[in-house]
């Protein structure tokens, strides 16, 4: 956690000295590597804890991204990063684990910045994470990060994905480690549902447009100081109303990755999963409560806010001859 601690503080350091949008960037070559290391089983299990994973089974589909992010920090705060890190907003994320892990396995991670696209409102880079197993690909993903700034998009120009997760709420142009639980700690399905950041899931009606609601989840106001705990990402726009306010947000904001986590919980047999798609499209203000819809098959997922704003749109692809979570 230290060197996480060290890169954030760098990035605050560096980023008033980047400008982003220069027509000369260019992206670093390097390509921050963990070796192979045995996943930790309390920081493990508090994050499943938090984000609604079974306590048993392959390791959750979000998991190597939260592993990976100290490195992917450490790349983006660098000198040779093009972008500031600050008020950097996640976009969309694309994970597709060729094969289930255990938790047991050594893990490799690898990260490496991948492009630098022009957006209309600002510039994207997308970042890659790779995960390996005694040298096997066994898991991978693509994240688009959106640094906002103001330019003439020229023609070709990245469209819209979706809405950005730090997309202040007023933009109208269209984003430590929790110690164990004992037993008791377990023992009432409240009790539960407050490990994961949720009240208890509660059964809703059809929705009246777009995907049929699921469940409807108490989101408290201290989820993100929470979730910064377990994933390490202390994004500012995550913690407080205050440091919040900085960037334009009246309240304190969810992780959107601790969204995709949380509806992926509901997904069933991640060694079903060939592929996730998901995309930000408005910021979930803490406290909150949110609805969670998706499909009869699990495989088109979102989630929406209480006047029916869609914060969060994913899609899932099964490997062939495999059901959703029924």
């Amino acid at each position: 956690m230290a060197s996480l601690t060290a890169s954030l503080a760098r990035g605050a350091l560096t980023s008033p000295f980047k400008r982003a949008g220069r027509p000369d960037a260019t992206l670093p070559p390097d390509r921050p590597t963990r070796p192979e290391a045995p996943v930790a089983p309390g920081p493990l299990a508090a994050y499943g804890r938090i984000c609604g994973f079974p306590e048993s089974g392959p390791l959750p589909l979000t998991y190597p991204h939260v592993l990976a992010f100290p490195l992917t920090m450490r790349l983006m705060t660098g000198r040779a990063f093009p972008l500031p890190v600050l008020g950097l907003v996640h976009t969309w994320i694309e994970i597709t684990p060729h094969r289930a892990v255990a938790p047991a396995e050594p893990l490799e991670l690898t990260v490496y910045a991948e492009q630098l696209t022009p957006h209309r409102r600002g510039t994207e880079v997308t970042m890659a994470t790779e995960a390996r197993v005694g040298g096997e690909l066994v898991w991978e993903s693509r994240s688009g990060y959106l640094s906002r700034h103001r330019h003439t998009a020229p023609e070709g120009t990245t469209p819209d994905r979706e809405t950005p997760e730090g997309t202040a709420p007023d933009d109208t142009a269209p984003d430590a480690t929790t110690p164990d639980a004992t037993t008791s700690d377990r023992a009432t399905p409240e009790r539960a549902a407050a490990e994961r950041g949720t009240a208890p899931v509660t059964a809703l009606p059809p929705a009246a447009g777009g995907l049929p609601a699921r469940a409807e989840w108490r989101l408290p106001g201290d989820l993100g100081r929470r979730y910064g705990a377990v994933s390490g990402d202390r994004n500012p726009i995550h913690l407080h109303p205050v440091t919040a306010r900085l960037f334009g947000f009246p309240r304190a904001i969810a992780h959107g990755m601790w969204t995709v986590a949380r509806c992926l919980a509901e997904a069933g047999d991640p060694s079903s999963i060939r592929s996730v798609r998901a995309g930000f499209r408005a910021p979930v203000l803490l406290p909150a409560t949110v609805t969670y819809a998706a499909d009869a098959t699990g495989n088109a997922f979102e989630l929406r806010g209480e006047k029916g704003r869609v914060h969060l749109v994913g899609t899932v692809t099964r490997r062939a001859g495999v059901s959703g979570p029924g």
